[in-house]
């Protein structure tokens, strides 16, 4: 074929977004560049990822003496930074948005981690952010902590479109689905316009992997190391075998019938940690109609470059991916002790960049208030 393979990807069903962004991407053209010939069609951003463009080099200088001039706080500077960030992101993604009636386009912004597990702080920030960003195509980005399920529910009841991340678990990933259906029932009786509220479920997959795999080189049997660099994938097939069957419900259809859209799988955390496998893997081995996968830039340009799509890699193969997890579980590893790990893990890492940024942010605008 002559196409590119993120253009076979686009061709299966699979929207690509770039897991990143910054300043310099806006400035110097090198998001658009991916748009035009990489497939792009959306972004996601995180606390690392802010952390690590904030603090990369002098583009944000100017805005933080501003701040500092202007008296602002080390939050408030934070916020200003990334909102805009974001709104201008969402300002370059505005025509793929309005050509896929909202489906993609998409541009997302997380609260702050801290409120993981503090239902009105979340939802009180997600209008927040919401509200500053002002634009039809951001999403508001709410970790799926058990405090963050209510959260979801009730920023989509105010018709505020939502992208729930750090999703490990089957069963939390059902419980997302209920939330987002939840949501969407209270938004129809606040009187919103349904068809306008787009959601995402990013559930993780590298790390499945790497957590799994250690436990399965602890063990070190042959059935064991057979048995790695399975879990990841299998893991998100079966998400898509949920996705699948909740979407597929009587609930599900009265909501479809008042113009709701189904909230889409996102497969994150597709960068490939162990070198022994394809760099590829967590693209290629996930390929159905109706997901996203959001990719670092060197997984996209690996897939770009040499990734092999054979089309739907998921459908047909849920009782294979359901023997891989039973053989996991026969062998001693624990799946709900893998996935309640891998959350806590999770947010760990986000709040310890957060701190991380607060430090570094509050340290320029120090050095911009003796400046001046």
């Amino acid at each position: 074929m002559s196409s590119t393979p993120t253009q076979q990807l686009s061709d299966a069903g699979v929207s690509i977004w770039l897991d990143d962004l910054s300043r310099t991407r806006l400035d110097t053209g090198t998001l658009q560049k991916l748009i035009d010939e990489k497939n792009v069609v959306g972004v996601t951003t995180n606390p690392s990822i802010f952390h690590a463009a904030i603090t990369a080099g002098t583009d944000y200088d100017a805005t933080i003496a501003a701040q500092a001039a202007a008296g602002a706080s080390v939050e408030e500077t934070i916020f200003e930074i990334t909102t805009t960030d974001v709104a201008d992101a969402c300002d370059l993604f505005a025509p793929i948005a309005a050509a896929t009636n909202g489906v993609d386009g998409r541009v997302s912004i997380e609260v702050d981690p801290r409120l993981a597990w503090d239902t009105a702080g979340t939802i009180a920030e997600a209008k927040h952010l919401y509200a500053k960003v002002n634009k039809d195509n951001v999403h508001i980005k709410i970790p799926a902590t058990l405090e963050g399920l209510e959260a979801i529910t009730a920023t989509l009841a105010e018709g505020i479109s939502v992208n729930v991340t750090l999703i490990f678990s089957l069963e939390r990933y059902r419980a997302v689905i209920n939330a987002f259906q939840s949501g969407l029932e209270q938004a129809k009786e606040n009187g919103h316009d349904l068809s306008r509220i787009h959601s995402v479920a990013s559930f993780f997959v590298s790390r499945v992997d790497s957590e799994i795999d250690k436990r399965l080189d602890a063990i070190g049997t042959d059935e064991a190391k057979a048995l790695k660099g399975k879990a990841g994938v299998a893991n998100a097939r079966l998400a898509y075998q949920v996705y699948e069957e909740l979407f597929s419900t009587e609930r599900w259809a009265v909501l479809a019938e008042a113009g709701a859209l189904p909230q889409r799988p996102l497969w994150a955390s597709t960068g490939v940690k162990d070198p022994a496998y394809p760099d590829t893997l967590y693209v290629t081995e996930l390929v159905a109609a109706g997901v996203v996968n959001t990719m670092p830039e060197k997984t996209l340009d690996a897939t770009f470059d040499h990734g092999v799509v054979t089309g739907d890699t998921i459908t047909g193969t849920y009782d294979e991916a359901n023997e891989t997890l039973n053989a996991l579980e026969a062998l001693g590893v624990s799946y709900n002790d893998v996935v309640t790990l891998l959350e806590t893990e999770g947010l760990e890492k986000f709040v310890g960049s957060w701190k991380e940024l607060l430090a570094d942010v509050e340290g320029a605008l120090a050095t911009a208030r003796k400046a001046s």
